[in-house]
């Protein structure tokens, strides 16, 4: 069981969720359920010191570096980061009409956990502070951080972040798929599974085309830009996104990438400063998949649902997933807060959400360090260099 990856772990425990909700056995569900509302509840803890460990360091390291580059390549990441959510937004208010049924996981009770077991027992674990308390000190701290020239905050922060990412890396994911599993046993024996079951393949497979779409707009713009062929550009990039499928990192794949973005000719001091920044700033296929499973659950859940409200929550998700840490589900960890806060999602819709996003975690990393290229080539050409002309296609 160690040896598996996430993903097998993942969807093993779902099959035993179901499995288990399917035996009807009531006390069974309900120690799982115990066991989930526990985790839950410890998950809500954490959220705010995920917020500060992940917020502030990378806002803090945003200081350092190469001034007016730091600020076109940061720009350009955040813009790509949002037009990824709005296409999303667009794409699914349309699509999710036809293949998703408004309401249909409220089970007669206006609010959809009525229709779950509760657990044995329930330990309060009140956060230390809340999530806008959180964001804002992250925020302060961070941009303190960058423009003050002394360390000690620095160091304090790196080591927070440090202590957070082992909470993550050695706690939570670790326990997720028995938390996982509680979830689904549960919603099996409130009668929920064929729409869950029904939303993942749906949603997962409307996700990889917004992933595929939002690369070729990313380098149609780049080899317009450029003077290349942007098939070409895509082609070159395949082996940093089939890379980051497997390590479900960004971090863990910027060897590849950067190789690979050398490859499409940008000038290696450009390649060597914007792959590694945008690895940690530039989240357009999680941003996707976020925006996706969000409104997914939103819809089946009756919630309200516009333009408004979502479009701030993509701006604050370009914020608040900067950094993330290399594990799996660093973006989903980051966004849990607002999630709470400006989509008003309750702790079963937030383990909910967990279980979306990783289902293809993989994939919206392999977005995101492919659109790292883009960005890459976008940043040489307005650096003033030309790609290597191997890379230019003739009469492009």
């Amino acid at each position: 069981m160690k040896k598996l990856g996430l993903l097998p772990k993942l969807i093993l425990a779902i099959i035993i969720g179901i499995l288990i909700g399917m035996t009807r056995i009531e006390f069974l569900v309900r120690l799982m359920a115990t066991f989930s509302g526990v985790f839950g509840n410890f998950l809500q803890f954490v959220i705010p010191l995920i917020i500060i460990g992940f917020v502030a360091p990378g806002i803090g390291d945003l200081g350092k570096g190469a001034g007016k580059l730091l600020g076109i390549t940061t720009g350009i990441s955040y813009l790509s980061t949002i037009t990824a959510g709005c296409l999303a937004y667009f794409v699914n208010s349309v699509a999710f009409k036809y293949i998703l049924t408004p309401g249909s996981m409220v089970i007669n009770a206006q609010n959809p956990e009525h229709s779950l077991l509760s657990g044995f027992l329930t330990i309060d674990m009140p956060p230390v502070m809340g999530v806008m308390t959180a964001l804002l000190m992250a925020f302060t701290l961070g941009i303190g951080i960058a423009i003050v020239k002394g360390t000690a905050i620095k160091n304090v922060m790196g080591e927070f972040q440090t202590i957070v990412e082992k909470i993550i890396s050695n706690i939570i994911i670790p326990l997720l798929p028995y938390h996982i599993a509680g979830i689904f046993a549960n919603m099996t024996y409130a009668g929920q599974v064929a729409t869950i079951m029904s939303v993942f393949a749906k949603v997962f497979a409307l996700v990889i085309i917004l992933h595929m779409t939002i690369i070729i707009i990313q380098y149609t713009i780049a080899g317009s830009m450029a003077g290349a062929n942007p098939i070409r550009l895509i082609k070159n990039m395949l082996p940093a996104y089939f890379t980051a499928i497997g390590t479900q990192s960004s971090a863990a794949t910027i060897p590849v990438t950067l190789a690979q973005t050398k490859e499409n000719g940008v000038n290696d001091g450009i390649a060597d400063f914007a792959i590694p920044l945008c690895a940690t700033i530039h989240l357009s296929g999680s941003t996707i998949t976020l925006v996706s499973c969000s409104m997914a659950v939103m819809m089946l859940h009756g919630m309200p649902m516009t333009f408004a409200g979502m479009f701030g929550f993509i701006l604050m998700l370009g914020v608040t997933m900067v950094a993330a840490p290399g594990v799996p589900g660093g973006a989903v960890m980051a966004a849990l807060g607002l999630l709470e806060t400006m989509l008003g999602f309750p702790p079963t819709l937030t383990s909910l959400m967990i279980a979306l996003y990783l289902a293809q975690d993989s994939f919206g990393t392999a977005c995101n360090v492919t659109g790292d290229g883009a960005i890459a080539i976008i940043v040489n050409k307005l650096a003033g260099f030309k790609l290597a002309k191997d890379q230019v296609a003739e009469g492009y």
